[in-house]
């Protein structure tokens, strides 16, 4: 019984290390290029667009004037004309324009339409690779699926951090330095943030 509880912890030490391997890379190499975000530059890629909609949709800015919601032919030209997903939902409304803020990992975008005119102006900006993968590691602006990721991740890494921890407890008598070592791993980040952090 008791050689099988121990199989049965390696089994599942290995296959949790084993399942939150890139995941823990990924978080390790964030964490340290976020906690050095300023001292890494960003060169920002800014794209700007000034656009006339189309004359056949004309019509249908008074419809989202009064309604206060992007008709489907308006939406659709919107999002296929300037390469982009939002939500209907996240337009704001005043009496002249629509604007629509498009925040994504890495970057953000944003649109207005004249609601007269139809003069479309769109910027996105795009802030390269580490500043994509640091708001994923934040969950920022990264979506529902990203959010359950980090969550089922997080869950992976407790249990890979518990069955190991037990395994500590099963190689402790053999080796003396087991519990003294895993006391200073706890002790280090307690002091330094009882010492240093105000």
């Amino acid at each position: 019984m008791k050689y099988l509880l121990i199989g049965t912890l390696r089994q599942w030490h290995w296959i949790s290390s084993a399942l939150c391997l890139a995941g823990m890379l990924l978080f390790a190499v964030t964490g340290i290029t976020l906690n050095h975000a300023g001292s890494i530059e960003a060169r920002p890629d800014v794209r700007t667009l000034e656009l006339q909609l189309p004359e056949e949709l004309m019509p249908l800015l008074v419809v989202a004037g009064e309604q206060q919601q992007l008709p489907a032919r308006l939406y659709r030209w919107l999002q296929d004309t300037l390469a982009v997903r939002f939500k209907d939902d996240a337009a704001e409304w005043s009496d002249t324009e629509v604007y629509v803020g498009i925040p994504t990992p890495g970057g953000d975008a944003w649109l207005t339409l004249d609601l007269h005119s139809g003069e479309v102006f769109f910027e996105a900006t795009d802030r390269g690779w580490i500043a994509y993968a640091n708001d994923l590691h934040k969950g920022r602006h990264s979506g529902t699926a990203w959010s359950w990721f980090i969550d089922i991740f997080a869950g992976v890494c407790v249990l890979f951090t518990l069955t190991g921890l037990l395994l500590l407890g099963r190689q402790a008598r053999s080796r003396p330095s087991t519990w003294p070592v895993t006391g200073l791993g706890l002790l280090i980040p307690v002091l330094i943030a009882l010492l240093f952090i105000h």
